[in-house]
């Protein structure tokens, strides 16, 4: 029974993570109640390497629609990989459950801004000279890929509100740059979690088959119904994040 509902969030979260980021909300939670008792580094490893496939499926679907500034791409995405490798290795060190009231303040501040601004992300409109674009990127990305390696759940959707935000992106390709660089970033921490053995391979190569098929379906979706569809799936996936965030933290106390 645990393998057939962790298929089916495994698709869910495929397809919302290719829409706008916010997969691991839905698959790294089920993971958690289908396993309580499991060590946590073990849950994380699979639920990255489930992760990957689908992440990289959306971005190849999105690179092939959506011409992408491939230099800042690829500085970006160097940062996030670094990043999200010593991220991932905080896990050991660290309690994720520390940075979690100042990942409620930001998702709070980012869904706000959102709502207050009609008209972000609605114009595909660069504001930065190709260099700075390409530095910017690279020190978002780099933070938010060190988020990832640690957390995880919501990296897609805060890359894309930073190129939206810094760069004047709209959200159709700040989508397309955020699969790419989250792709590094989930390769980056397999980098880790692989040669430590915390990945369980029999349930992992069957969620990321379903993950996989999930970003296929959502990455057609967001490419046929454009940019008002995914401003409205942001909102929705941030509010969800932002209340199971803040249920997490409630809970702690």
């Amino acid at each position: 029974m645990e393998i057939i509902l962790l298929t089916l969030s495994a698709f869910v979260a495929g397809l919302v993570d290719a829409v706008v980021g916010g997969g691991g909300l839905i698959q790294l939670p089920a993971l958690l109640v289908a396993y309580p008792s499991a060590p946590l580094a073990l849950l994380l490893g699979t639920n990255k390497f489930a992760c990957f496939f689908g992440t990289a499926t959306a971005a190849i679907r999105y690179s092939r629609s959506v011409e992408v500034p491939g230099r800042t791409v690829a500085v970006a995405a160097l940062a996030a990989f670094a990043c999200s490798f010593l991220g991932a290795r905080a896990v050991s060190l660290l309690d994720p459950a520390a940075l979690r009231p100042i990942v409620v303040v930001v998702l709070a501040a980012v869904l706000v801004f959102t709502l207050l601004r009609p008209s972000l992300g609605a114009l595909h409109a660069p504001k930065l000279t190709p260099r700075r674009e390409a530095v910017v990127a690279a020190l978002a990305s780099g933070a938010i890929g060190a988020y990832d390696g640690f957390i995880g759940p919501g990296t897609g959707m805060f890359l894309i509100f930073a190129f939206v935000c810094l760069a004047g992106f709209d959200f159709l390709y700040a989508s397309a740059c955020a699969k790419i660089i989250n792709a590094g970033t989930n390769l980056a921490a397999l980098a880790y979690f692989m040669p430590a053995g915390t990945v369980s391979y029999r349930l992992a190569l069957t969620m990321a088959a379903a993950n996989t098929l999930g970003a296929f379906v959502g990455s057609h979706l967001s490419l046929k119904r454009g940019v008002p569809f995914l401003r409205a799936a942001f909102i929705v996936i941030a509010v969800a994040l932002l209340l199971k965030q803040a249920q997490l933290l409630f809970a702690s106390h």
